[in-house]
C-alpha cells in the first residue's frame, strides 16, 4: 500500500505568488514538484507591482491592466498631496488572472498541479520523506482524502497558514491587519474624483483607525478598500462612506473580499527538518504600506533556493537560508516601515503631519526610488539629512501641517 503513494521532491502548499514562484523555480531546476492549491479564492489586494518585480520575474505587459503614474495622499482634513512617479510607472494586476498565470507558468516548467485543501503532515518511518494529506472534491462524488510523499514542503498557504501552525513554532504570534475591499466598475471619463492612472491612499481615522484606505484603478474595474486591526470596526460601512465621498456609490459592485494580512515577518520560517514557509505564511507583507506581491515572490524564490540546497546536501539546516537571505535584503526596510506605521498611523493628528511631510520633494523622490527598485537609497546622503531634520521639526510641532 505504501509503495502506491506518489513521491515528490517538494510539495508546495498554496498557489499564490509565493507558492507559484517557488514551484516554477524548483521545476525549472529539474525537481519533481506538486503545487497544491485550493480553488475559487482571490485574495483582496491592491494589485500593485513595481518595475523591479516586472524585471526580476519576467512579467509580460499583457498582465498589466493599468499603469499608475501618480499617487494621491489624503489627510484626515482632506488635504491632498499628489506625488508624480518620475520616469516610470507602477503596474497594476488583477490577482485572479495574475495568480493563475503564475501557476500555469509553473506547470509549463514541469510542476504538477493539484486542486485540494491541505489537511496535515505526518512523518514517515523512513525519516526521509513526509506525507502530505489533503482533501479533494471530484465532481459530485463529494470530498475524498488524498496523500503524497515529499522530501520537503513549502508552506505558502497564506496568512494564518495551516502548514505554519502545524510545523513552525511562533505562527500564532504574528500581528495582522484585516483587509476588506470591493471591486467596482471604474467610472467613465469625466469623473472628478477618479483618475485611472492614480492610486489614492486615504489616511483618515473614520475610514481606518490604524491603517489606511485606498482607491486603486485596475483598468475597467477599481479596488476600493480599507484595512484595520481593530475588531468590531465596520469596514463595510467605511468602504461605503469612502465610495460615497469619491462619487463611486453608484458604481456596480462586482465582488467583495476580505482576508487577514500579516504585518511582521515570523522569527523562524522553517522547522529544521523538512518545512519552510514563504509569502504571507512567513509574515512578509510590508508594514505601513501592506505591499505583499513583490515580497511574496522574493520569499518564494528564497524558499526554493533553500530547498534546492537542502535536497542537494541532505542538510536540513539549509532551510534557514530562506529567512536569512530575505532579512538581509529587506529586513531594514521592514523595520523602518514598522516604526513608521506604529508612530504616524496612531492618531489623526499624526496622520495629518505625515501627509504634510509627503509634500517634500526629497521625501517623494527617495520614497519612490526605494519602492520602484526595492532598495534603500544611499546615493544622496544630504537628502537623508534634510529629511531627518524636517521629520524632527514635524515631531516637535515646529512645522504646521
Amino acid at each position: 500500500m505504501a509503495s502506491a503513494i506518489e513521491t515528490y521532491d517538494v510539495v508546495v502548499v498554496g498557489g499564490g505568488p509565493a507558492g507559484a514562484t517557488a514551484a516554477n523555480d524548483l521545476a525549472r531546476a529539474g525537481r519533481s514538484v506538486l503545487l497544491l492549491d485550493r480553488a475559487g479564492r482571490t485574495k483582496p489586494c491592491g494589485g500593485a507591482i513595481p518595475p523591479r518585480l516586472i524585471r526580476d520575474f519576467a512579467i509580460p505587459d499583457a498582465l498589466l491592466v493599468a499603469r499608475i503614474k501618480s499617487a494621491r495622499m489624503v489627510s484626515p482634513t482632506d488635504q491632498r498631496v499628489d506625488i508624480p512617479i518620475q520616469g516610470g510607472f507602477v503596474g497594476m494586476v488583477d490577482r485572479d488572472v495574475f495568480d493563475e498565470w503564475l501557476r500555469q507558468r509553473a506547470q509549463a516548467a514541469g510542476a504538477t498541479r493539484q486542486t485540494g485543501i491541505f489537511e496535515r503532515l505526518s512523518r514517515n518511518a523512513d525519516e526521509v520523506t513526509t506525507t502530505v494529506h489533503y482533501r479533494t472534491r471530484e465532481g459530485g462524488a463529494g470530498e475524498s482524502m488524498q496523500c503524497v510523499r515529499a522530501r520537503a514542503v513549502i508552506g505558502a498557504d497564506g496568512a494564518r497558514s495551516e502548514v505554519a501552525r502545524q510545523a513552525v513554532p511562533g505562527a500564532d504570534q504574528v500581528p495582522y491587519v484585516f483587509a476588506y475591499h470591493e471591486i467596482v466598475r471604474s467610472p467613465g471619463p469625466g469623473s472628478s474624483n477618479f483618475d485611472a492612472t492614480r492610486c489614492d491612499v486615504i489616511y483618515q481615522g473614520a475610514l481606518s483607525p490604524d491603517f489606511y484606505s485606498w482607491i486603486f484603478p485596475h483598468g475597467e474595474v477599481a479596488s476600493v478598500g480599507t484595512g484595520t486591526a481593530h475588531k468590531g470596526f465596520s469596514q463595510r460601512a467605511a468602504v461605503t462612506a469612502l465610495r460615497k465621498a469619491n462619487g463611486l456609490e453608484g458604481a456596480q459592485t462586482l465582488r467583495r473580499e476580505g482576508a487577514p494580512i500579516p504585518l511582521k515577518p515570523m522569527r523562524k520560517w522553517d522547522n529544521g527538518r523538512d518545512v519552510v514557509l514563504a509569502g504571507d505564511a512567513a509574515g512578509v507583507v510590508a508594514p505601513a504600506s501592506g505591499e505583499g506581491i513583490y515580497y511574496a515572490m522574493v520569499g518564494g524564490r528564497y524558499a526554493a533556493e533553500a530547498v534546492k540546497v537542502m535536497l542537494a546536501t541532505g542538510d536540513a539546516r539549509a532551510l534557514a537560508l530562506a529567512r536569512k537571505r530575505f532579512m538581509k535584503a529587506h529586513g531594514r526596510v521592514f523595520w523602518i516601515l514598522g516604526i513608521m506605521q506604529r508612530f504616524w498611523y496612531k492618531t489623526d493628528r499624526r496622520r495629518e503631519r505625515f501627509v504634510s511631510i509627503c509634500r517634500d520633494r526629497d521625501v517623494q523622490q527617495l520614497t519612490f526610488e526605494a519602492y520602484m527598485n526595492k532598495e534603500l537609497v544611499r546615493a544622496r546622503p544630504m537628502a537623508h539629512v534634510r529629511i531627518f531634520f524636517k521629520d524632527l521639526a514635524h515631531l516637535v510641532g515646529a512645522v504646521r501641517p
